[in-house]
């Protein structure tokens, strides 16, 4: 698969977008970003799957530095930080498990320690939400 045709939304599939801009521990403005290393490593990992790997100018979590979010349509979004630039596996882990979740939700078990110890925030998807009198 092309690094164009992975910038491409699978239908039904998971996303995995990844903040380019992030910086590394020492907050250092090096190019490539820690970020940019980050999306490297995802797409690496990700080569064979049908998952999608695009980046972001940023996800607004940078006390949490690296960062990342997998989106799937009609499921909850999430959110993760303080991951490092070689967690592309993680991510695609967990993309994985997103992929074939029946509740749109992506399992805690068998999920990879830095998404269990990174997560952020889990967003619903439009539809779940309710309005409150």
């Amino acid at each position: 698969m092309s690094e164009s045709e992975r910038d491409v939304p699978v239908a039904g599939g998971v996303t995995i977008l990844v903040c380019a801009t992030c910086r590394d521990e020492t907050g250092s403005d090096a190019h490539p970003r820690a970020g940019s290393l980050l999306a490297q490593d995802a797409r690496r990992a990700a080569s064979n799957d049908a998952i999608s790997v695009r980046t972001v100018e940023c996800l607004g979590n940078c006390k949490r530095r690296l960062s990342a979010a997998l989106l799937r349509d009609g499921c909850w979004s999430y959110v993760f930080g303080d991951l490092a630039p070689d967690s592309g596996a993680d991510l695609v882990a967990g993309a994985r498990l997103f992929s074939t979740s029946t509740d749109g939700l992506i399992p805690w078990r068998g999920r990879p320690d830095s998404l269990k110890r990174g997560l952020v925030a889990r967003i619903p998807p439009l539809a779940f939400t309710k309005d409150v009198p």
